[in-house]
């Protein structure tokens, strides 16, 4: 399993780290994180290690929150955490930049003061129509489960114009790794096939996480139309399955769907796509050159877990920090799975203490 990416960067050598080399692109919200019950999931129609957009029936979901609980607010979005981690880890700042779409309020100042003092360069489009977007963490089961319900409301004002911006065109030439997350799909499918195309016609590295199950399920169309360009593809077991489902695959096990998934019409014709897909606590499974392998993932003990929110943002920020570093896909996977066990004994996607990742043999 040698290093995915381009030549020059091989060997790992952080000598060649510089600004601006992963550039993410997603929904920046905050997190309104309570535990609750699931008596509480049932009431407005949601269920554990789910997430979705908020309904109409989702919409007083966020006032009792704050009338009959006490929440923590988190600076969140699924993409913006992963920049967040794949710094925290690399260290250097500001490797990694991030686009999207926040409101002109305190919202956005704390989302983007987090994310600076996390050392990622933030390049907001800011709206003045709608509020930052926000997310309800519902935890249950002693926070070994979560479900998501997030209210894009400025985050899906974002246009395909804000990364034509100098500063921002600036920021894409320069860079060789690009991320995005599924959710995007359902807000500017434009942005995310510029880059996409972008990236292949200057062989660099487009990345996406399928992100949840109604991505597949409500924005086909657009997956469908970014999935040529895609050279690692991110997912859950979950993920996969409806995956299978609604693009018709034939592979019933999740190794079958992932090999399927990597042999999906590919426009890059230097490499072939590689899928990574995380299972819990059950190993990572990695699909590359045709071949499937098995990463192991050492449980923690239940004691040990304080909040799964964040994992699968926390695994692909460690995956990315070692991909932009040249090193073999293998690292790349145990430093996405040192990140998820840091992240989810935390709350939220936080970090009391500099990373220390080493891999292993």
């Amino acid at each position: 399993m040698e290093s995915y990416i381009m030549e020059e960067f091989k060997g790992g050598c952080d000598c060649n780290l510089r600004e601006g080399m992963v550039v993410g692109i997603g929904n920046p919200l905050l997190d309104i994180s309570v535990m609750v019950d699931d008596d509480f999931l049932n009431k407005y129609d949601l269920k554990p290690n789910d997430a979705v957009m908020a309904e109409k029936k989702h919409r007083p979901l966020y006032k009792e929150l704050t009338d009959n609980y006490t929440p923590e607010y988190i600076a969140g979005g699924s993409v913006q955490n992963t920049m967040r981690v794949a710094q925290w880890v690399l260290k250097k700042p500001k490797v990694c930049c991030y686009f999207g779409c926040v409101g002109n309020d305190d919202y956005a100042k704390i989302l983007r003061d987090k994310a600076e003092q996390d050392g990622v360069n933030v390049l907001y489009q800011v709206s003045e129509q709608k509020p930052t977007g926000t997310c309800a963490v519902l935890l249950t089961s002693e926070g070994n489960c979560r479900s998501l319900c997030a209210n894009l409301a400025a985050a899906q004002l974002f246009t395909a114009d804000h990364i034509e911006k100098p500063e921002c065109k600036a920021v894409i030439q320069n860079a060789k790794v690009f991320y995005s997350s599924g959710f995007f799909l359902a807000v500017s499918p434009q942005a995310m096939l510029s880059i996409a195309k972008q990236s292949l016609e200057k062989n660099l590295i487009f990345s996406l996480n399928v992100s949840a199950p109604f991505v597949v399920e409500f924005y086909k169309k657009e997956l469908e139309e970014v999935m040529p360009y895609v050279d690692i593809l991110f997912g859950n077991e979950i993920e996969l399955i409806t995956f299978a489902k609604f693009f018709k695959l034939k592979g019933q096990t999740t190794q079958e769907i992932a090999l399927e998934i990597a042999a999906l019409p590919y426009l890059n014709k230097t490499r072939e796509r590689v899928v990574v897909v995380t299972q819990s606590s059950e190993p990572v499974l990695l699909v590359d050159k045709g071949q499937a392998t098995f990463i192991p993932v050492k449980p923690l003990k239940q004691e040990q877990i304080k909040d799964t929110n964040g994992a699968g943002d926390a695994f692909t920020g460690g995956f990315l920090s070692q991909i932009v570093r040249g090193r073999p896909l293998k690292e790349c996977i145990q430093c996405g799975i040192y990140a998820a066990a840091y992240v989810i004994q935390h709350s939220g996607c936080s970090f009391t203490t500099p990373s220390d990742f080493k891999p292993e043999p």
